[in-house]
């Protein structure tokens, strides 16, 4: 099998993480201590317990432990250290790039700007570049339960912070009741302004979800997308337009999108060629690391050490970056790959199920 020593040493990008739903136990603990904010557990072991998601629940039962973290987060300093801590963490993981994605809105309890709250996350994300060597970038979320009106300020405020490291908008939020269709105009207004977008669609919701955010939103990317496999004509069409699914394996099973992590799609959609990422959703509610969702992939979908390189190619091949930038990260990761292969022997592919 392949170990998390090897995976480790693979380079990878880390596509889809919610800086609130990633903090490390101790900085959650620590912050809410020093607010005198009531928390579900009161040592760094209980707190990982209680704020771990059951599998198999529901989409907006996994969602609502975000109010905990949330509560912390409504400070420039909280936010700039939560922003460097999971920089930090996930270049010991091997991940040479990074989105972070969080919706600024939800940041201003305490006084501060949706403004404030990028520049924040900016320093943080900064800081750890220069101390680790990880590039980053920022994804600006919409909230799909709140008005169009409120996407359309998220994607203006996208657009006025790109030169703070601001690289895309999303659309996150409870997607039963909640089409992404009905916030077009703030994908219009994203792409008009030459800002990359990506979707959450078909976790909470069916394929038609993911269907709507590429032809009626126009998606870069998808978020998630378990249940495209659904509709065997958009599959093909993603497919064929490279278009790149960002899979998040165990939150998908915490939120019922899929019933375990055997039978998740992941396997399906790599088999027919669609450019897939593996992403950790959030850190803290999932309780996992980059490293951990590569092994599930091997372990429970036979998933060769080949086959994860060509997935964590993708993933650096998918970042919103300029071209440029990332075609130097695609040769520097094939001469990576290289240096892997002969430094040690690269287990053989296992026999699938």
């Amino acid at each position: 099998m392949v170990d998390d020593a090897l995976i480790r040493r693979l380079p990878k990008a880390e596509l889809h993480c919610h800086l609130d739903g990633s903090l490390r136990p101790e900085t959650l603990l620590e912050l809410a201590q020093a607010a005198g904010q009531p928390l579900p557990a009161g040592d760094v072991p209980g707190l990982l317990r209680a704020m771990r998601v059951p599998d198999n629940c529901s989409l907006e039962t996994y969602l609502s432990c975000f109010a905990i973290t949330l509560g912390v987060l409504q400070s420039a300093d909280a936010l700039e250290r939560a922003a460097f801590e999971l920089a930090e963490d996930m270049a010991a993981e091997g991940a040479w790039y990074l989105e972070v994605r969080f919706a600024p809105i939800l940041s201003t309890q305490g006084g501060l700007s949706p403004d404030d709250a990028i520049v924040a996350v900016r320093a943080g994300l900064a800081r750890a570049e220069g101390a680790h060597g990880i590039a980053t970038g920022i994804i600006v979320c919409a909230l799909r339960h709140l008005s169009p009106e409120a996407s359309l300020a998220a994607a203006r405020l996208a657009v006025a912070h790109r030169a703070d490291g601001v690289v895309g908008f999303d659309l996150a939020g409870p997607e039963a009741g909640h089409p992404p269709q009905t916030h077009a105009s703030a994908f219009l207004f994203a792409r008009e302004h030459d800002l990359a977008c990506t979707c959450h669609a078909g976790e909470g919701d069916g394929a038609d979800s993911v269907r709507a955010a590429i032809h009626r939103c126009g998606a870069d990317r998808i978020g998630h997308g378990t249940r495209l496999l659904l509709d065997p004509a958009l599959t093909a069409y993603a497919v064929d337009r490279r278009i790149p699914i960002e899979i998040c394996l165990t939150s998908n099973v915490q939120t019922s999108a899929t019933p375990d992590y055997a039978s998740h799609p992941l396997r399906a959609y790599f088999d027919r060629g669609l450019p897939v990422v593996l992403c950790t959703d959030n850190r803290l509610m999932s309780g996992t690391t980059l490293v951990a969702e590569y092994a599930h992939a091997a372990r429970a979908l036979h998933f060769s050490f080949e086959e994860l390189a060509a997935i964590a190619r993708t993933g650096l091949a998918s970042a919103f970056q300029p071209w440029a930038e990332r075609q130097a990260w695609l040769r520097r990761f094939d001469a990576a790959l290289a240096a892997i292969r002969s430094a040690a022997p690269i287990p053989p592919v296992t026999a699938r199920a």
